[in-house]
């Protein structure tokens, strides 16, 4: 009776960790068997077994089976990331991409293809998606120095998203070839199509990296809701805490642009979804973020597949479509509060 006592209590505390992580299996399954050739659950076991189709343990080793490990990642560092941002920002609105995280990692990882680096050398790519995200936190920490609040580091982030995207923009206009702007264009709407399990190599350090940086960042998180001073009063080391989500954001948001491509409005929407199912604290909303981010990609990278288009959709336009309704609607609420002052 204590043990059953003692589960009721757990599953109580992390009942919408535990319901997330169930859903992950079958929606993984899902995405293995749906594509252009189906592969049924009985096939897909074979094939994990290394019997049946021969053709179909090609597909899965090969296509399916990476491409899936790559959107779950993706997704939960973005998911993440998200969830993290909105709590040091504490504004719902924040995602990677409001601090110019994505799009400066975006603007290294295209000057790896601008210059040929990532055709001779594959590690260039998120060699460079590393820097140009480290490049693009930097002057926020110059700023944040002089101007210690969120709405400054928020007005920071613009300038520097919008200076990235102005020198992709340059990028694709100085493009020597047409071919080459293409690739760069469509790398840039993010996909994970054709990943192979390279990508899933150059994934695995970042993603766990980035888990454990975000996920130290809890206890800060939770006290700067009483604001900085409380916070600093508790004993945490504010400049500390940002050195440690800029790093974090380096390396994850770095890694996952460079497999991906520029996925938009996960670290956005995942926290925004699942905030009212938590006690409104930063630190219960990390993991259930992490997966649902999990979830969204894989989940929009199964719709990239089954919409009746003759070229597929690539996948940041799908995670768009999926956010922009609900950024709106967070939008206009906020817009609302502040009239109701």
């Amino acid at each position: 009776m204590r043990f059953l006592s003692g589960l009721s209590s757990f599953y109580k505390a992390h009942r919408l960790l535990i319901n997330l992580s169930i859903c992950l299996p079958p929606m993984a399954l899902l995405s293995l068997s749906i594509g252009s050739t189906h592969i049924g659950i009985m096939a897909l076991w074979q094939a994990v077994v290394g019997v049946g189709d021969p053709t179909s343990r090609l597909i899965l080793g090969l296509l399916r089976l990476p491409r899936l490990c790559v959107g779950l990642a993706v997704g939960a560092i973005l998911g993440m990331a998200g969830a993290v941002n909105q709590g040091y920002l504490r504004n719902p609105l924040a995602d990677p991409s409001l601090l110019g995280t994505s799009n400066a990692a975006a603007l290294g990882a295209v000057l790896a293809f601008y210059f040929g680096f990532s055709a001779r050398f594959p590690i260039c790519l998120p060699l460079f998606a590393f820097i140009g995200a480290l490049a693009g936190l930097l002057p926020l920490l110059w700023f944040v120095r002089r101007h210690n609040d969120p709405q400054s580091l928020i007005l920071g982030g613009v300038a520097i998203a919008a200076f990235s995207g102005a020198c992709i923009s340059l990028a694709l206009n100085l493009s020597p070839n047409p071919f080459a702007a293409m690739e760069i264009m469509t790398w840039l709407m993010g996909a994970i199509t054709d990943r192979s399990w390279n990508h899933v190599w150059l994934l695995i350090a970042p993603f766990f990296l980035s888990l454990f940086l975000f996920r130290r960042t809890a206890p800060a998180l939770d006290a700067l809701i009483l604001g900085d001073d409380v916070a600093a009063s508790l004993g945490f080391d504010l400049a500390r805490l940002r050195w440690l989500i800029m790093a974090a954001l380096a390396i994850g948001v770095g890694g996952a642009v460079a497999v991906s491509g520029a996925i938009g409005f996960v670290g956005l929407i995942v926290p925004h979804i699942l905030r009212p199912f938590t006690r409104q604290l930063p630190s219960e909303l990390l993991w259930p973020s992490a997966i649902g981010g999990a979830l969204l990609v894989t989940l929009a990278d199964i719709l990239v597949r089954l919409l009746p288009t003759q070229n597929e959709l690539q996948l940041g336009v799908v995670t768009a479509f999926i956010g922009v309704p609900i950024f709106f609607r967070q939008a206009i609420k906020g817009v609302g509060a502040m009239k109701s002052l």
